[in-house]
This record gives C-alpha cells, structure tokens and sequence, in this order.
C-alpha cells in the first residue's frame, strides 16, 4: 500500500529567520552597494540627503560573521528582551495565585454572549494606548488575553489579535506616536502634531474595519471550532477545558493582586508617556510587580524565586526570537545595501501616472517597510526622500507623513522579523504560518483601505 503523505509543516520560526538572514547575506554579495550622503538637521535627526547617493565599493558579509551579527542583535534588544524574560517571571506569579483566573470568569461571563461588545471595547483600549506606545511592551500580556478568548470558547488567535489588531491601528494611524508621526514631521518641516483631524478619521475607519473583520472571525470560530488554524494545537491547551467555574472566587487577596498589576500597568503607560521610561524602567517594574504579587500571594522567598525563574524560562523563545529578527536589519548595513535598495524603489515613483502618485506612493514605502522595520529609523532614511519627492509630483508633506504611517505600521504585523508581531505569536505559542492563514485577508483590506485614505488625502491636498 502506498504510504500515507503527511500534511506539510511550517518550518519553526528560528529557521524561517535564520533563513532570511542567509538570504539577505547572499544579496550583499549580490546587490550593489550604495550610499546616500547623511547628515543631522536642526533637531538634532540624521537624515538622508536626497540628491547624494553614490554607488560604493561592495561590502559583502562574510557567512562566518553571521553568530556575530546575531550576538550583536541580541546586544542591542537585551533591554527588550529583558522585559519579556521578567514580565514572563511576573506573571508567573499572578498566574500561580489564581487571581487572573478569578478575575478572567466574571470578564468571560458577563461578555460570552455578547462578542460584538467585548471584542470592540477590548480592541479600542489597546489602540488608544498604542496611539502614543509601541505594540511590543504588550507581549507579556499576551498569555492573558488569551486566557481570556480561550475560556469564551474561542480560539488563541482571537486573543492574539485583540492586542496586535488594536495596537496595530493606534500605532499605524499615527495620530500621536512620538516615534514616527513627530520625527517625519520634523524631517518634513511641518508643526508637531499637525494634521490630526484626518488621522483622526484614519483611526476610526480602521478600527471599525478591523472589529468588523474580528469578530466575524470569532463568531464563525465559536459556531465551528474546526474552521479555527489554531483548532489542532489549541486542544491541547489547558485553558480549553475550563469552564467559567472551574477559576475560584475573587477573594479580597486576589482582589489585591489584579489591583496590584492594574497599577502597574498604569504606571508603565504613565511613565512612558509622562517620563519617557524606557525597556529598562519597564523591565525594573515587572521585577518590582513580581515581588509584591508573590507576598500578596502568600509565597516564601524562596518559592517565589523559583515561580519567577519558571516564568523567565517559558518567555525565553520569544526574547531570542526578537534578538534574531533584529540581525536582519544588521546584516544589511553591514552589506551597504539599504541606501540602495531605498534608491532602486524610489526612483519607480517617477514614472507613476500623477492621478495615482499618493497609493504608488504608499506601495513603495511598503516595500521598504519590509527591509526596514524601525519606526524612526524608517522615518529618518525615507522622508527626506518622499518629503521633497512629494513637493514635485503635487503632494502636500502632510501627505506623505501618512503615506509614511501607514506603509511603517500595517505591515508589522505580517513580517516574520517584526518584534511586535513574532514576540506576541511566539509568547502564546502561535506558529507564523497559523497566524498568516488568519491574517492575510485583512492585511489586503487594510492595503486597500491605505491606498484610498491616502488617494483622498491626495484629492482634498490635506495640510
């Protein structure tokens, strides 16, 4: 008899990663190099001088320095890192004192029937939040969303996505991110925070879209489990064979607990936006969470040590997948091949017809959004270039700040070397390829939906 195929696997992430590493080593042997002239404006920002870009000698990475670059990469995200490690510690500690549980029941039961309310309301915190903060400090909170999801029936990727979707619009809209709309609009010489109002529409639009879009999904989730990516991986889920009393009573010691970490969430947002924390105030804010949950919780010094380090351990994969995602970026400015791909795919906007230059526009800084996937650093190589470009072809710099937003943003969440996205898949064990079979479909409505706020911005010369 002929032996039964058996159905093709995704590769795990570190190979998917390991493996576009080698890719990119081999296109700086390949690509030629370049480099555009830089310089640091009257704020202080390097950027780009557009009219300096000059072919150089090639630099092509040596294959045997790649666990150098990788070494590096970790180097430079070990504050990142640590703050997934010790927030993984931190709510270990929650999780063993049984207050989330608690807490997770009366959510689920008050919401199980109503999905179009709890989905929405849950997505819009997370986007308002990410209007000033990046996606990635939510990694650690991953694990609780889903717990959520999970006892309403539902599977983890709804979970997943109510953080990444939600943070996705705040971020990419820009309505108030300090670490992409205010550094283009530097770049571009426009007042900080102008232009809000159609931002503002931009995040509406998008959020409505994407509630609509998730909880379809959902519902067709709950209705047939089946149809769900994740429905294989997830039955072996403990979560999934809870029922909404199986989490014990919300205890005034528990109570206590979800207290402390409501307050430690607060803080971080508050530093973040008050005080400018970094990775590192917030790393030093889980240790200090971890700590308080474990004597609210009754624990020895030396049980909460060992609940802690637990903790740390099942948040490792997902810290060193985010060391890893960031060699990308490093091996190619080791190679001199940024400048250059950013020149081949700028000079493709001259021969855009003028009625579509805003979307060709947009498309191309996709493009580039998918060789750099920082948000400043985006800003700083690409607006110095579209900011004039758009002066020629008939767009206001407005616009081509929210053409810069959007192609930065959305695209985070499909790249298998975002932080964001891998950090917050990886930390609920979701595989790349289940979360794209979940994720494709919208990302091309959300590129649609791109190309005609920015065509309208075009058509009204938004300023």
């Amino acid at each position: 008899m002929p032996k039964e195929k058996k159905p093709f696997k995704m590769p795990h992430t570190f190979v998917i990663i390991i493996s576009i590493i080698l890719f990119v080593t081999a296109m700086t042997w390949l690509i030629p190099a370049g480099e555009y002239v830089r310089y640091k404006n009257a704020a202080g920002i390097e950027v780009i001088d557009p009219t300096q870009f000059s072919f150089v000698e090639r630099t092509p990475v040596n294959p045997l320095r790649i666990p150098l670059y990788i070494v590096e990469a970790i180097c430079k995200r070990i504050s990142l890192m640590l703050v997934i490690l010790f927030s993984g510690g931190a709510f270990a500690l929650i999780s063993k004192s049984g207050a989330l549980h608690a807490a997770v029941a009366k959510v689920a039961k008050l919401f199980k029937d109503r999905l179009y309310v709890f989905i929405p309301i849950m997505t819009t915190v997370f986007a308002l939040i990410c209007t000033t903060q990046g996606v990635n400090q939510f990694i650690a909170f991953a694990p609780i969303v889903v717990m959520i999801t999970m006892a309403m029936g539902l599977d983890s990727i709804v979970g997943a996505a109510i953080i990444l979707l939600g943070g996705c619009v705040g971020f990419s809209t820009g309505t108030l991110n300090p670490s992409t709309t205010l550094v283009a609009q530097e770049i571009a010489e426009l007042p900080p925070y102008s232009g809000i109002s159609y931002r503002i529409v931009c995040f509406a639009v998008f959020l409505i879209v994407t509630n609509i879009y998730l909880i379809r999904y959902a519902t067709k989730i709950r209705r047939d489990p089946t149809l769900s990516p994740m429905y294989e991986l997830d039955k072996d889920n403990e979560m999934k064979h809870l029922d909404m009393d199986s989490f014990g009573a919300l205890t005034l010691r528990k109570g206590l607990i979800v207290a402390a970490l409501a307050a430690a969430l607060a803080l971080m947002v508050y530093g973040g936006i008050k005080f400018s924390w970094d990775m590192e105030e917030l790393a030093a804010v889980f240790i200090g969470l971890a700590v308080v949950v474990g004597f609210l919780a009754g624990e020895t010094p030396s049980s909460m040590s060992v609940i802690f380090i637990d903790g740390c351990k099942k948040m490792l994969t997902a810290a060193l997948i985010i060391g890893l995602a960031t060699a990308i970026a490093n091996v190619m400015t080791a190679g001199h091949i940024v400048d250059t791909v950013i020149y081949g795919l700028s000079s493709v906007m001259s021969y855009a017809p003028k009625f579509l230059v805003a979307p060709v526009m947009y498309l191309v800084n996709t493009l580039i959004s998918f060789v750099i996937v920082s948000g400043s650093g985006m800003a700083s190589a690409v607006m110095p270039i579209t900011a004039p470009l758009g002066d020629l072809l008939g767009l206001t710099r407005q616009t081509t700040v929210l053409i810069f937003n959007f192609s930065d943003g959305f695209t985070n969440y499909i790249l298998p070397h975002s932080t964001a996205l891998m950090g917050i898949i990886s930390a609920v064990n979701i595989p790349y390829d289940r979360w794209m079979k979940f994720m494709w479909k919208l990302f091309v409505i959300w590129m649609v939906i791109c190309c005609i706020m920015v065509y309208g911005a075009q058509m009204m010369h938004y300023a």
